[in-house]
């Protein structure tokens, strides 16, 4: 592998102070938020060095040599033509999603669709851009896939808008073209406006075939625009930049009125780190590999030590959507696990109604913090059984 293994946990302990590592006591083990214990790619580090060293770290205001990099990326990983004119800067992928909603959503507000279980700042998305969240939960027996039925009956009540989480978190699935290809003719036929976010994109596992939603909007007409970032698949999320990627004539005109202060507001460190993760595909494939190999681990683990805990197998990304309402945990077996096996995961019940009974857990990690994640949470399983069959 052109990275290195991630540290022993009591370095990662004394050396990072992000949330993960300061927000429970050190007995806990962290398995949550979406942060890899791997060290950033070098060349990464070095392009950041260099823009140190050049004293270069003052404002934005474009995507500049950004701009062409996600272009020649998109054509490469995804043959997504993109006009590095459509290209705009955000602070980050939740600025941009909210920035792109406040554009396009009426002076009131308007509605705007989510579909839970999903990414927990969504909801938080819509209330900062002044709208309505519309919730339409994934099909949990058709593969957690997009309920099209119940989304075109949110777009015919007068939905504005739609946030597309696309590969989907937290079940990490990339959803199929035929599925697309009907969201975008139903956003079409209704006037919605999509915004679709697609930042676990670079990560989807071998043999799964990621589409960007922008082309497929183009071809039916639909208003979209794509966020993303180098954030999640090369951990750069302190660095703060995304971009905001117009499908459509008409959202490249829309987003010509972001505000200035959006670019301004972007990190330049962030922007040249964004640059050369885009080259750095060995590496990513290399981290690819390992994520796949640590959810068989986290399978396999499961199967033999908590039978009654069900992950859900994901398309693409480092998270893992567990199932533990047969596990005997009640609605928000987080909370039960890091008070009683010290193990952190992320709640369920943050991703919506449909998160009840489940939690999430992040693989970016040495197979040993799998192996000892799962030891946690069968014997926090084991001693409530234990306990219920004892009362």
């Amino acid at each position: 592998m052109s990275f290195a293994p991630a540290r022993p946990l009591e370095q990662l302990y004394a050396t990072r102070s992000s949330i993960k590592w300061r927000r429970y006591p050190a007995d806990v083990l962290p398995v949550f938020v979406a942060e890899m214990d791997f060290d950033v790619e070098p060349a990464i580090l070095e392009r950041v060095a260099q823009t140190l060293q050049h004293s270069d770290t003052g404002y934005l205001d474009s995507a500049g040599p950004l701009a062409p990099a996600f272009a020649d990326f998109a054509r490469a990983s995804w043959g997504w033509d993109v006009d590095p004119a459509d290209i705009h800067l955000a602070t980050d992928v939740t600025v941009g999603v909210v920035e792109a909603l406040r554009l396009a959503l009426p002076a009131e507000g308007g509605r705007v669709v989510l579909t839970p279980p999903v990414y927990p700042p969504f909801f938080e998305m819509v209330e900062e851009a002044d709208a309505i969240a519309v919730t339409v939960p994934l099909l949990e027996d058709h593969d957690w896939s997009l309920d099209l039925a119940g989304i075109e009956a949110a777009f015919s009540a007068g939905a504005d808008a739609m946030l597309l989480c696309n590969p989907q978190n937290p079940t990490g699935r990339c959803h199929s073209s035929e599925t697309l290809q009907a969201l975008a003719a139903l956003a079409s036929r209704y006037g919605v406006f999509v915004v679709s976010d697609e930042v676990h994109a670079p990560l989807a596992h071998p043999g799964t075939r990621f589409l960007p939603f922008a082309p497929i909007a183009r071809e039916a007409g639909c208003r979209a625009v794509t966020v993303t970032s180098a954030s999640k698949a090369w951990n750069l999320a302190a660095l703060k930049c995304a971009v905001i990627v117009a499908a459509d004539e008409w959202s490249a005109s829309l987003l010509t009125a972001l505000p200035q202060e959006l670019a301004a507001r972007t990190s330049i460190l962030g922007l040249h780190a964004n640059v050369a993760a885009l080259s750095c595909v060995g590496w990513r494939d290399d981290l690819v590999g390992l994520l796949v190999e640590n959810y068989r681990l986290l399978e396999a683990e499961l199967a033999a030590h908590a039978p009654s805990v069900r992950p859900v197998r994901p398309d693409a990304g480092y998270l893992a959507w567990l199932d533990f309402r047969d596990a005997g945990l009640g609605d928000d077996p987080a909370a039960v696990l890091i008070e009683e096996g010290r193990v952190a995961l992320n709640s369920g019940l943050a991703f919506g109604e449909p998160g009840r009974g489940f939690a999430r857990i992040n693989l970016a990690c040495n197979p040993s913090t799998v192996i000892e994640a799962v030891r946690r949470i069968a014997a926090t399983v084991s001693a409530r059984s234990t306990a219920a069959l004892a009362g």
